[in-house]
């Protein structure tokens, strides 16, 4: 019991402080404060520490020398590069899949997920479920990683995952009101389609390009929001970090 407890804290304690950061609540530059910031989570300090080192090696955080931590700052290459590691390894997991040959069950798994997302994407832009659109991505990507079978690249995917704006879905929460919306989503989902057809055709290096290719639409929607699109750029977790980037109303 004491070890869940542990692990509980370490959750809250986790989650609590990365919302803080990518919601802009904790800003570049800002010391975080240990004794207010563990009252304010209903946590004690060593799990909180324990975030903090967690949140270090996701690059959100950076040790101060005078001791402590800071939220630190990104420039628009840490996210690329963040951005194209996932892809390298998600494409890795994907040729290997191909390669190894994939459980059926698992490919069925991801069939079906794709099928709910079609139904998610409706037929419009208003009538698409843009929540739940962003739920069945992560937990596509989620099937798609382990058809691999291999515990030591999806651990390794997991963690560049949870770096800032590397994610699958890191930029979808910002995209509602736009109209290319749509046409971004149904681009992606042929992806995804095309992406397992390359898997149960065991062609491996079609699986690794596809899945590399598919990473760099997150390279689009950075330039978007960095670029025309800033105005909005406040809906996206995590970008106010990026240096030289100005949040406008709208």
């Amino acid at each position: 019991m004491a070890e869940a407890e542990k692990k509980i804290s370490f959750q809250r304690a986790l989650m609590g402080l990365r919302e803080r950061i990518l919601t802009g609540a904790l800003g570049v530059g800002d010391r975080v404060s240990e004794v207010a910031l563990a009252r304010d989570l209903g946590v004690s300090r060593t799990p909180l520490r324990e975030a903090m080192a967690e949140l270090i090696e996701q690059g959100l955080l950076e040790r101060m020398p005078t001791g402590g931590c800071m939220v630190r700052s990104l420039t628009r290459a840490d996210v690329m590069d963040a951005i194209e590691l996932r892809g390298t390894v998600e494409g890795l997991a994907c040729r290997l899949a191909a390669e190894r040959g994939a459980d059926a069950h698992g490919l069925d798994s991801c069939d079906a997920i794709l099928a709910r997302i079609d139904t998610a994407l409706g037929g419009s832009v208003e009538q698409t479920d843009f929540e739940r659109y962003m739920d069945l991505n992560a937990q596509f990507h989620h099937r798609l990683a382990r058809l691999c079978g291999s515990a030591v690249v999806t651990r390794e995917l997991d963690r560049v995952t949870a770096m800032p704006m590397a994610g699958p879905s890191a930029f979808l929460q910002g995209q509602s009101m736009f109209p290319h919306t749509l046409r971004s989503f149904v681009v992606a989902q042929d992806q995804h389609r095309a992406i397992l057809d390359a898997i149960r055709r065991r062609e491996g290096a079609r699986a690794e390009a596809l899945a590399r290719e598919h990473a760099r639409l997150a390279l689009r929607n950075l330039d978007y929001f960095l670029g025309e699109g800033a105005r909005h750029a406040r809906r996206i977790p995590g970008i106010s970090l990026v240096a030289g980037t100005a949040l406008r109303k709208g």
